[in-house]
């Protein structure tokens, strides 16, 4: 977790970094393998949404909790882009598809943070199983769940189409990741996080992040970002 100090948010029905838990489900490779197989949605962006949503949550010190379905018997690791992101998270592993049947999974978010977040920013693969499904349960139980819209996907447009549907009529609120760090910073003069939040936004958020290097180089007159030179790996 980050060091850096933050201000207290006001809450008022908003997400802060001290009232919510980011839960990431099931980002593996089997379960992306089956996500748009007509073409519907770009999984690149997929991965690149959910690492920046993982990123964002080290920023502002959000605690995470990390889940796997069968990792051996047929989804595989979770990529190792999401555990780079978390700083190397181990995943809490299960058998089950709903992780709101279990019992670690469930008790993790309960303890998370020192205990007491009721508020769940959750993201998985599919929509329609993986995330809908804990999503009305933890929704049963009394917190309240932001489904990352755009970190999530399904076999279909429709099945993630019906399965947001269900999740909303359920009581859940759809966001996206840059909504999410967003209203975790919420305020520009917070400079402890200022920084990072653009560093994610740069590597991150395409014409956006593109428009804010403009902005820095051009109109402020900042040196450019430079970035890590590319090394080429070498053949074993």
């Amino acid at each position: 977790m980050t060091t850096i100090p933050r201000p207290k948010l006001s809450e008022k029905g908003l997400l802060t970094p001290q009232n919510c838990v980011v839960a990431l489900i099931d980002l593996q490779p089997q379960m992306i393998f089956g996500v748009g197989m007509n073409g519907e949605f770009d999984r690149q962006s997929i991965i690149n949404r959910n690492v920046a949503l993982c990123k964002a949550s080290r920023v502002f010190g959000v605690p995470t909790v990390l889940s796997s379905v069968e990792t051996k018997g047929f989804s595989g690791n979770i990529w190792p882009q999401i555990i780079a992101a978390l700083g190397g998270q181990k995943p809490i592993e299960r058998s089950t598809m709903n992780s709101w049947d279990d019992e670690n999974f469930v008790r993790a978010i309960k303890d998370a943070g020192g205990g007491g977040r009721k508020k769940i920013v959750l993201t998985g693969l599919w929509t329609e199983t993986c995330v809908a499904l804990p999503t009305i349960q933890a929704i049963h139980d009394g917190y309240e769940v932001y489904v990352v819209e755009d970190c999530c996907g399904d076999i279909s447009q429709l099945s993630h189409d019906n399965a947001m549907k269900r999740c909303i009529q359920a009581g859940a609120k759809p966001v996206t990741a840059l909504s999410v760090m967003l209203e975790w910073q919420r305020d520009w003069a917070h400079r402890g996080t200022y920084d990072a939040v653009m560093d994610i936004t740069k590597t991150h958020f395409g014409a956006y992040g593109v428009g804010v290097e403009y902005a820095y180089t051009m109109i402020h007159d900042a040196p450019p970002t430079e970035l890590p030179h590319y090394q080429v790996p070498e053949s074993h």
